[in-house]
């Protein structure tokens, strides 16, 4: 979202704190502050979902079977749900963190690292369920009005990159949709979606004790402290052995039983399933690398492109790799061959755009970096954007990026102010 969108929706949110009362939540029936119309809700969840989608892994494209199987679940249950009108999307995403989201509006994804740990359909409904209760509920909304995301609304620019470059990248402010995704939600909402979730399932013909069992799985998991899920579904979802109850409860009152579906999952997994060792290999690789163990990180992530040579995910790590090794023109070849595979993927062009302005190959950095920008704006590609108009001295483009980067916070920022205050007084 840039810095007019943002301003625009802190507007619409003054005013109608002003001129809005108390609405009836579509969920529960219970009357509710209301300052966002849905029209809006719809607006924010339709503009916000692809670069969430991006800042979050990006799509499995891999395997759209199973994209396309994940969808068929969500609208099984969508169609029971309290607002079966809205526009419900849902998407798996490229990322071993286990976790699922729901934006305004019903824009819901899940990523493959949750989906590894479920073990049958009914327990991928259960996850649905709740995030569309989510999303149905309005809780996103409500959190925003409650003026939780408001400053993210109305930042210049939402990300930048880390100090520490493996880390990947790491929250500016503007990304709305990306903030929406990873806060976590009130025990209330919880509890609200555990409900009624646990009834869509019922409804949808789903066993749903099911979702007592992920409950009881993620509360052992919590307890075991297990690295990956506290930084995905424990983070944004937390477990407690009062949901398990409270769930077992209403499973006992409304009675278990109903499809399963073991055998469908299985099968619908096996690609990923079988894909596994590649992923495993590239994030053992990713940490090897934050170690600053760089060749034992290139025999790691050549073993994950050996297993599957299609996922550019594998490519833009070796890339990376190589460019931490000074050896641009390597990284060049495996960024190209990233961007190749998945074009609409901003950090793979970002990183192939800043690898070509260390090769002086002007003209593809600036190609690079502006595709990057137009999936998800950065401050790094605006001052290197600045950089490059420089170069080709084109002054006033300079001013225009730079002065763009200078709004954002830290190192890059104090860059372009440096460099605009340069441009500005010769």
């Amino acid at each position: 979202m840039n810095i007019h969108a943002g301003l625009r929706y802190l507007t619409v949110i003054i005013v109608l704190a002003f001129l809005s009362g108390c609405t009836v939540n579509p969920v529960t029936g219970e009357k509710q502050l209301s300052l966002i119309p849905e029209s809006q809700e719809l607006s924010i969840g339709s503009e916000q979902y692809k670069p969430t989608q991006q800042t979050q892994g990006g799509q499995f494209y891999l395997d759209p079977d199973l994209n396309q199987y994940v969808s068929e679940v969500g609208q099984k249950l969508a169609k029971v749900s309290d607002r079966p009108d809205l526009p419900y999307e849902f998407v798996v995403l490229n990322s071993s963190v286990p976790n699922a989201w729901a934006l305004p509006g019903g824009k819901i994804a899940i990523n493959r690292g949750l989906l590894t740990e479920l073990e049958d359909e009914a327990q991928l409904a259960s996850i649905l369920g709740h995030e569309i209760v989510h999303a149905a509920a309005r809780h996103s909304v409500q959190r925003m009005q409650q003026g939780m995301l408001i400053s993210a609304g109305v930042a210049g620019l939402g990300f930048a990159l880390s100090d520490n470059e493996w880390a990947g990248l790491i929250m500016g402010g503007a990304a709305m949709g990306a903030q929406l995704a990873l806060a976590q939600y009130s025990q209330g909402d919880e509890l609200e979606s555990d409900h009624y979730g646990i009834r869509y399932m019922k409804e949808a013909g789903y066993d749903p004790q099911a979702a007592v069992e992920l409950q009881e799985i993620f509360v052992r998991l919590s307890e075991g402290r297990n690295t990956s899920f506290i930084e995905g579904m424990f983070a944004t979802h937390p477990p407690s052995q009062k949901r398990v109850n409270e769930n077992q409860e209403l499973v006992n009152k409304i009675g278990a039983g109903g499809y399963r579906g073991k055998d469908e999952y299985q099968k619908k997994l096996s690609f990923l399933r079988d894909r596994q060792p590649a992923y495993n290999a590239h994030d053992e690789a990713l940490k090897l690398a934050s170690d600053d163990k760089l060749d034992q990180a290139l025999a790691k992530v050549n073993e994950a492109i050996r297993i599957e040579p299609e996922e550019a995910a594998f490519y833009s790590l070796r890339g990376r790799i190589y460019r931490a090794q000074d050896n641009e023109k390597k990284a060049e070849a495996d960024f190209d061959r990233a961007t190749s595979l998945y074009p609409e993927m901003f950090t793979y062009q970002l990183h192939s755009g800043l690898n070509a302005l260390e090769l002086n190959k002007l003209d593809k950095a600036k190609e690079r970096l502006n595709k990057a920008n137009e999936a998800v704006p950065t401050s790094i590609a605006f001052l290197r954007l600045g950089d490059i108009a420089v170069q080709q001295k084109r002054r006033d483009d300079a001013i225009q990026y730079y002065s763009t980067a200078a709004k954002a916070e830290g190192q890059i920022a104090q860059e372009a102010k440096q460099k605009l205050a340069q441009l500005t007084q010769s």
